[in-house]
């Protein structure tokens, strides 16, 4: 009897609050750890998971107060990189293997949640007053509700860290309790000291990359079309298109929810090149997007899409985009 009481005791210092150290003190003391460093490099492995696929990503994300970051992901299966990045030139997109730029003035990543940034999980935590904790095998863990507006299907996250405050683990939920997305942190380094240009856009793209991507995007064999169409729209005229270097299909569909679907074979740039855009960084299943009130872009497996609507918000758009290829929205 007394050993169980011993243990209630313990727990409720730990976990209730009833003694000097409780959750809020975590929180703040997880707060004070990431303010008081001058910026971060982890790397750790994203899984991605729509059905019976699953996506599998390496990570690597530098930050540097206050207000530069570097998402670097490559998708496990094809060895494709993908860059996020934030300067004091703006929000860049970038796939070095296309040898080109998109560049928004955006306020990524400060809108939503982001399952890699620490600075974003911990606001996550912060800002939710509703947040469950509990200490179990020696690990604190939160479950928070989670903001991805363009995937309300999303809607909670478990953030399991040490004592230490080293985030080991993250698993976003959809609204049935399934695993989402999981992200797992191999390496946190707090006191990464970083090269004055290692921000730069000039810094990151690898020339090596794009004759591989030219073999692969050299024609464009069958169309791909959406499996999920809103109700009472269709398919009303697919027009094929020849170019220099592939062809491209435009496919127009009418109805309630109308839009139009571009898919075309990729055309890698002889020289680097930054495309101003309007929108935001958007991340599918399997690559890096770009998204505006009216539109979703992206490249994967050699073709590029582009799918317009005056009439489909976001969401609508995302649930026929996924239903092409696989793919899920993150964002």
């Amino acid at each position: 009897m007394k050993k169980i009481i011993f243990v209630l005791f313990i727990t409720c210092l730990l976990v209730t609050g009833c003694g000097k150290y409780n959750q809020k003190d975590i929180v703040k003391d997880l707060d004070k750890k990431f303010e008081d460093s001058n910026g971060y490099k982890l790397k750790g492995n994203l899984a991605v998971v729509n059905n019976d696929e699953t996506y599998n990503y390496r990570v690597e994300v530098s930050f540097k107060k206050d207000d530069f970051y570097k998402v670097t992901l490559t998708n496990m299966t094809n060895d494709h990189t993908q860059v996020i990045l934030k300067n004091d030139d703006g929000v860049f997109v970038i796939t070095p293997s296309l040898n080109k730029s998109f560049k928004f003035q955006s306020d990524w990543p400060y809108k939503n949640s982001q399952i890699y940034l620490l600075n974003a999980l911990i606001n996550d935590i912060k800002n939710d007053e509703k947040r469950e904790f509990t200490l179990k095998d020696n690990k604190y863990i939160f479950n928070t509700k989670v903001n991805y507006p363009n995937n309300s299907s999303l809607i909670k996250q478990k953030i399991i860290m040490s004592k230490s405050f080293k985030i080991e683990k993250v698993i976003v939920y959809d609204k049935d309790g399934t695993e989402s997305m999981k992200m797992t942190f191999d390496k946190i380094d707090y006191s990464y000291k970083f090269n004055k240009d290692y921000f730069d856009i000039d810094k990151i793209i690898d020339k090596k990359n794009v004759e591989k991507e030219v073999k692969e995007t050299a024609s464009l064999e069958d169309t791909i079309y959406p499996l999920f169409l809103p109700n009472g729209t269709k398919l009303v005229d697919e027009e094929r298109i020849k170019k220099e270097d592939g062809e491209r299909v435009i496919m127009t569909y009418d109805g309630d929810k109308s839009f139009v679907l571009v898919e075309e074979t990729v055309d890698v740039l002889n020289e680097f090149t930054v495309i101003p855009s309007v929108g935001e960084p958007f991340q599918l299943m399997d690559t890096l997007g770009v998204m505006t009130s009216n539109s979703l872009s992206w490249t994967s497996s050699g073709i590029e899409y582009y799918l317009a609507s005056d009439v489909m918000n976001n969401d609508e758009m995302v649930e026929v985009a996924q239903s092409i290829g696989g793919i899920v929205s993150m964002k």
